[in-house]
């Protein structure tokens, strides 16, 4: 008897489950398992993309509060493409050019021209920072009730495996109780890093788009003073 029950537990290894499971199982297992690929694979985009991203906030701000004129600011981000706060600036110039060079009189249009401009950027922008952001909020939610499944039909196997033996030696039972165990641990592994990767970015991805509409605001300020003077100038000369 002894020599049984060591046989069997030396049998209950990860891979000799996997092996054993049902089709049903191993196709919930592997599901699971490419989805927690799936997970640290944005995982590793999204620090590096963001780190990224803060980096050229931090150049472009130091940059534009150095004192360079807009217009050679514009000239040299114009030519190549800008994101972030760049491309805010960019088309928010582009705008102010265009106006200009097409004779704008109205100040009220012109502003609500440019500030639709950076919104409809800012938007663009605030998207593409969270980008399968919900696809980890799917593995997340999704991937416990989907562990389940697989717990479930592990279950099913047992009753079924004691039913045909008409034993309920641990012998039986404990491959089937382990399987189905082993398919909720996959999917938990798959949603508690899903769930915390979600949050981080989540608010990372927010605290990124503040930086953005605060410049957005405070650039929106700037050429608001620079249209009034702008147009004062022509009124005078006319």
């Amino acid at each position: 008897m002894e020599q049984v029950g060591l046989a069997a537990t030396s049998d209950v290894t990860l891979w000799s489950l996997f092996m054993q499971a049902g089709f049903v199982v191993k196709l919930v297992m592997l599901g699971l398992i490419g989805a927690s690929i799936w997970t640290w694979a944005i995982v590793v985009d999204k620090v590096v993309t963001y780190n990224r991203v803060r980096r050229q906030l931090d150049k472009f701000e130091q940059v534009f509060w150095s004192g360079q004129s807009l217009e050679e600011l514009y000239r040299s981000l114009s030519d190549r493409k800008s994101s972030g706060m760049g491309a805010i600036f960019v088309a928010a110039m582009r705008e102010w050019k265009k106006s200009f060079e097409r004779g704008a009189k109205s100040p009220i249009g012109l502003q609500m021209r440019i500030d639709k401009a950076m919104d409809v950027t800012l938007a663009r922008e605030s998207e593409t920072l969270e980008a399968r952001l919900g696809s980890l909020a799917t593995i997340g939610s999704a991937a416990p009730f989907i562990g389940l499944v697989g717990t479930v039909v592990g279950f099913m196997t047992s009753f079924q495996a004691i039913a045909g033996s008409k034993s309920t030696n641990l012998a039986v039972v404990a491959p089937g109780i382990a399987e189905a165990l082993l398919a909720t641990a996959i999917g938990l592994l798959a949603a508690i890093p899903a769930v915390i990767a979600y949050n981080k970015f989540s608010a990372d991805a927010g605290k990124i788009t503040a930086r953005l509409e605060g410049f957005a605001d405070e650039f929106s300020g700037i050429l608001s003073r620079q249209i009034d003077e702008r147009l004062q100038t022509r009124q005078a000369a006319e």
